[in-house]
């Protein structure tokens, strides 16, 4: 399973619905589903509103992890991994927002690159045994 969704403002409500197939898919249980649901649309969300105004997310299972990652629209990405991956501490340049907060407190390990593009976000989800 693998999961290469384009996303805008008109199309998060269809993005969600993709990203809760995919989780499942992959053998999430309801609510760690529903956790990677949360996480993806708040990364996708701020990519709307603060960042490019659209973006891709990818998902796919990575070994014990399924891999979600939010670019923004034209964001530099390499085999499908974040070009110049830094710790997930830095913020989104906004600051009443709580959204990458919500992403770290739902997934297992978030990291975050910064291209000439646009930025990129990988949020890790480890799978049931």
């Amino acid at each position: 399973m693998a999961l290469n969704f384009e996303f805008d403002a008109d199309t998060l409500s269809d993005l969600r619905k993709a990203v809760l197939d995919e989780a499942t898919g992959a053998g999430l249980p309801g609510d760690r589903a529903s956790d990677v649901v949360l996480a993806v649309h708040e990364l996708a969300a701020n990519t709307v509103r603060h960042g490019a105004g659209a973006g891709v997310v990818s998902m796919a299972v990575m070994g014990s992890q399924l891999r979600c990652q939010v670019s923004e629209a034209g964001a530099e990405r390499i085999d499908g991994q974040a070009v110049r991956t830094v710790t997930a501490a830095r913020p989104w340049p906004v600051r009443p927002g709580h959204g990458l907060w919500l992403v770290q407190a739902a997934a297992d390990q978030v990291t975050m690159a910064d291209g000439s593009a646009g930025r990129c976000v990988t949020a890790l989800f480890d799978l049931p045994d």
